[in-house]
């Protein structure tokens, strides 16, 4: 048997197979589906015609239904897509249904699902959103489908796949105070473009990587999507192993795969940390580098930190520590990806003050945990560009009219680049506020 990648490791042994190789199409068993408001409605709908009325989900407990993304809003018919959500939840019994409202709402799905324990090395994991990808920082293969894709596995539990080729990123040295995972994956991203990945495993490794927390290799992973990747991934270590088994659903077995010495890349690159430097997407796409010291200076109206990209505990406590003490100049806005997240922001504390006081008195606004802006959304969504104005944010994609407005312009950036940039008014480097 030759040697395999993790991605390949997965999808042979989820496939019943031996092995595989890249190209090589299969018939995989899906450990975990996760669909959300915008595209359940329509999922479920394909499930219906295709399957009968009367049809059953093929595992209810392998069905994870989370309302996100345009959940605190007056838009009539945001609101039935969760109401939608709510009737399948109950026709079906479904066990892991986090409905707004109640005390088991979550917010972000790509936040909420390790959160709730969905997320296991050696699994796959299919979502009906294109940042699904995130979940491959608990080493294991997840990707976004489609409606069609995903009301197929409603009805049966598997999916035609092809295996990708694996990109192999590697990141050595220990990471200086100004860095975070987000300008590591715009680096990448902005070397190799938004097709530089098309339908490729995206596996980072290094001494670099493992070194980051769980969090940040989730916005790592997150942004395979970003590039083209099929799925972002990175392999489980104890790391991964102590968050996993605090919180997996129902306590599930699982097993961990590495990628074998001598398995094959399609493409590798290797990056020395401590030679980086903080990295700006500019408009209108994600591969529109600049390092910050390019795009110093440039003016600003808002700044945004929040989503699944840039909403979690880490991304808060970094951009907590350039605002404490001080006040920003723009409109900025602070959304926690989760109501765990939103917690966090009284538990956790710098000098003795809770990072939502700490935002508070700077001057931000918080809302509540949910996708908010990131997709744009109605008009009436907290933090939504509704003019075309100058944004710095946490977020993961650019394109025009993304936040809102068609002619809004978004900078990408991390929480420590655009807490420093609130408080400028301008394009800041964090460096500057670092001690």
């Amino acid at each position: 048997m030759s040697a395999m990648t993790m991605t390949e490791k997965i999808l042979a042994r989820s496939s019943g197979k031996s092995s595989v190789v890249p190209g090589e199409n299969v018939w995989t068993n899906v450990d975990v589906l996760m669909t959300h408001d915008v595209c359940g409605p329509g999922t479920f709908g394909v499930f219906k015609k295709e399957f009968g009325p009367n049809a059953k989900v093929w595992d209810k407990d392998k069905l994870v239904l989370i309302p996100d993304h345009y959940i605190f809003t007056k838009d009539a018919m945001a609101n039935r897509n969760v109401d939608v959500l709510r009737a399948f939840a109950k026709e079906h019994d479904i066990k892991y249904f986090y409905d707004v409202g109640t005390a088991n709402y979550k917010g972000v799905c790509h936040i909420a699902l390790p959160e709730e324990g969905h997320t296991r090395p050696g699994e796959v994991l299919l979502g009906t959103d294109s940042h699904t990808c995130t979940a491959g920082a608990f080493g294991e293969f997840a990707t976004g489908i489609g409606n069609t894709d995903a009301g197929f596995v409603l009805g049966t539990g598997k999916l035609w796949l092809k295996v990708p080729p694996t990109m192999r990123f590697v990141f050595h040295g220990q990471m200086p105070p100004y860095l975070m995972a987000k300008d590591l994956i715009l680096a990448v991203i902005g070397d190799i473009g938004v097709d530089g990945a098309t339908y490729r495993a995206m596996e980072f490794d290094g001494d670099g990587v493992y070194a980051l927390n769980i969090e940040e290799r989730m916005t790592l992973c997150n942004m395979a999507i970003e590039a083209g990747g099929k799925n972002g991934i990175i392999a489980a270590d104890q790391v991964t192993f102590d968050y996993v088994n605090k919180r997996n659903a129902g306590q599930k077995p699982y097993s961990a795969v590495k990628t074998d010495p001598g398995a094959k890349f399609d493409f590798e690159k290797v990056y020395d940390v401590t030679k980086m430097e903080p990295v700006v997407a500019k408009p209108h796409s994600p591969d529109n580098k600049a390092t910050v010291t390019e795009v110093k200076g440039t003016k600003l109206d808002r700044a945004y930190i929040g989503s699944c990209t840039g909403g979690k505990l880490t991304d808060f406590k970094a951009a907590a520590g350039i605002l404490n003490g001080k006040t920003v100049k723009i409109d900025t806005f602070v959304v926690p990806a989760t109501t765990e997240v939103a917690r966090g922001l009284d538990t956790e504390k710098i000098g003795g003050k809770s990072l939502r006081d700490i935002f508070l008195a700077a001057g931000a606004k918080i809302g509540e945990a949910s996708c908010a802006a990131c997709l744009g959304g109605p008009s009436d969504t907290f933090g939504r560009l509704n003019t075309p104005i100058s944004c710095i944010s946490t977020t993961n994609r650019n394109f025009p009219g993304r936040m809102g407005h068609k002619e809004a312009k978004v900078f990408l950036a991390s929480p420590l680049t655009v807490a420093a940039s609130a408080l400028a008014g301008t394009i800041a480097d964090c460096r500057d506020l670092l001690v």
